[in-house]
């Protein structure tokens, strides 16, 4: 029987101003690396949520998804162990709320704004080759409306904890 195969799903937020983006700096099991806010889909969450919620838990500020930049399929094999995961990250544009007085994920070390430029300038530290690739179709003006996405009353929780 053939072994079941899912891809890992994520989100990512892509928060600019002033021609800089947040990013954050994260422990990983290859060292320390850049990243967008971005994490796991939760069970019962829909992509909007979770990209809400892995922006307030990596960076302590509310984020409020505005447009899908764009879903992005990746392969990632791992330097410990050489296991291979397929990531399908979601990725979102949208205005960056208020601050939180509250601790970062475990792993975080700081949020840090990067231009373009800087953030080209240390690709070998990225936790993913997506991160540039977000920041390129944000910068292209990529944007699908939010309404491309439907998530079945099914799936939802109801309640929150």
């Amino acid at each position: 029987m053939p072994t079941l195969w899912k891809p890992s799903v994520t989100v990512a937020a892509i928060i600019e101003r002033e021609g800089r983006f947040l990013l954050v700096e994260e422990e990983t099991s290859d060292g320390i690396r850049f990243n967008q806010p971005a994490g796991h889909l939760d069970p019962g969450e829909s992509l909007i949520d979770a990209v809400a919620r892995e922006a307030l838990e990596e960076t302590a500020f509310d984020f409020t998804p505005e447009s899908l930049v764009g879903i992005y399929m990746s392969r990632y094999v791992s330097s410990r162990n050489s296991e291979e995961v397929t990531y399908l990250r979601f990725a979102f544009a949208g205005t960056l709320g208020g601050r939180h007085d509250r601790p970062l994920d475990e792993g975080i070390l700081r949020t840090i704004w990067m231009t373009r430029e800087e953030l080209l300038a240390c690709q070998e530290k990225h936790r993913s080759p997506l991160v540039i690739q977000c920041v390129d179709d944000y910068l292209l003006g990529k944007r699908s409306p939010l309404s491309l996405l439907y998530t079945h009353p099914s799936v939802t929780r109801h309640s929150y904890a």
